[in-house]
């Protein structure tokens, strides 16, 4: 069974996650970003969410890890949570 690593930053509105992609095309740190403004638990840890095998996140979000090219940042992605930009890490 497929397994991937992935990080996020959570954010409440659509406009706020396309200021920070533009910002990580820049060149600003993930890592950074995430620490700084994701709601999630995991901006702690840069917003990384460790493996995770598909069906153990939301649809769309599982959509982008399991199917979108790996290392580059896919999102706004909308989910109950807010919007997500997305990175996998690997796949395999």
């Amino acid at each position: 069974m497929a397994v991937a690593s992935a990080r996020h930053i959570l954010v409440k509105t659509k406009a706020e996650a396309e200021k920070l992609k533009q910002q990580l095309e820049k060149g600003e740190d993930f890592a950074r970003l995430a620490k700084k403004h994701s709601q999630c638990n995991s901006a702690k840890r840069g917003g990384d969410l460790g493996e995770f095998r598909p069906g153990t996140m939301v649809k769309a979000f599982d959509d982008v890890v399991f199917r979108k090219k790996v290392l580059e940042i896919h999102g706004p992605v909308k989910t109950k949570f807010g919007f997500h930009l997305i990175q996998t890490l690997y796949r395999s």
